[in-house]
């Protein structure tokens, strides 16, 4: 079978959705997000060689996925895009369970959809329940874990830790944890087990910071970062980086030196535009040829550092499905 190429991959996330052809009926494998920009919506996995995207499932979307023999093809106007096989999520992507603790928060970041959702709030039992489950599937290499701050940062720092402790003590896999930073979360998550951490600075644009995320402290969040590779390590620590709301590409190239000269890797994340936020946010998604640069540019960058996404094993960077990812996109 065709191996999905980079340029291929950059055009479907530059889409990052398409419509399922009814004949693929419980083939689908579906899994809904419940947290960050794309939470309330369900989508797919296509696997293609060493590539994985995930498409968000969207009637209305110029991208179709048909039946192609044993695997699917993905078209758009007749003509086919790109070939894979659809991959089974465990918990929210493969191979991993990755869970959403505090599916609400108090804060009002304007381009995520969770403060309007009003979620669970899953407790330690839940947690390791749902990790038991994927485990039984065989092909668990990683548990991850999200959570929006349903209360205070602390308060969701000091149940992130209960729950990574409860894992750790069950589980021989790694852990990674994303959680909003407070004074002290990184000693008290290293302390609980995890091994790895993201802290998202969402923009590197002061501007752009102050609108979309007008409750949060974007110099708090880098200092975190700072002080979090020093416990963790390189190559460890995480950041998503928004791409599509105002930001410019030397913007970008700014903020990325900047992370990785920290030792932080950056997570170049298209935006995914939520319905509950018309209004309160201009998005673009960007196009394949803006993807494609700036993962170039990225890996660059990342290379000069010494930094490898390839050695991260939990969350976003061993999966793949959202993003262009350098040294295992391009």
């Amino acid at each position: 079978m065709h191996t999905m190429t980079p340029e291929e991959k950059a055009y479907l996330i530059s889409i990052g959705s398409a419509s399922i052809d009814e004949a693929l009926g419980a083939a689908l494998l579906p899994t809904t997000a419940t947290a960050g920009p794309g939470a309330g919506g369900s989508s797919i996995f296509i696997r293609s060689g060493d590539r994985r995207v995930r498409l968000s499932i969207n009637a209305a979307s110029p991208l179709r996925v048909v039946p192609d023999g044993d695997a699917v093809a993905v078209i758009r106007d007749g003509k086919t895009i790109a070939r894979g096989r659809l991959e089974r999520p465990l918990c929210h992507c493969p191979e991993q369970a990755y869970i959403t603790v505090s599916e609400r928060c108090v804060y009002d970041c304007k381009f995520c959809p969770v403060s309007k959702l009003g979620g669970a709030i899953k407790d330690t039992e839940t947690v390791i329940r749902m990790v038991e489950e994927a485990a039984a599937g065989g092909s668990l290499s990683a548990i991850s874990l999200t959570s929006g701050v349903a209360g205070s940062p602390e308060q969701e720092v000091d149940r992130m830790a209960a729950v990574v402790k409860a894992l750790r003590a069950r589980f021989d896999l790694p852990i990674g944890v994303s959680v909003y930073p407070t004074a002290d979360s990184t000693a008290i998550l290293r302390a609980a087990g995890a091994d790895e951490i993201k802290y998202n600075v969402e923009t590197m644009d002061p501007a752009i910071f102050a609108q979309v995320c007008p409750d949060l402290s974007l110099p708090f969040i880098l200092d975190a970062l700072a002080g979090a590779v020093e416990v963790f390590g390189r190559n460890a620590v995480f950041s998503n980086f928004i791409i599509g709301i105002g930001e410019e590409d030397e913007m970008v190239r700014d903020g990325v030196t900047y992370l990785a000269e920290l030792g932080v890797i950056p997570i170049l994340r298209p935006i995914s535009a939520s319905p509950l936020r018309a209004g309160e946010i201009a998005v673009e998604r960007p196009s394949a040829e803006r993807l494609l640069r700036l993962a170039g540019m990225t890996r660059e960058t990342l290379e000069r550092h010494s930094l490898d996404p390839r050695r991260a094993r939990t969350m976003c960077l061993p999966c793949t499905g959202c993003d262009l990812t350098p040294f295992r996109d391009i």
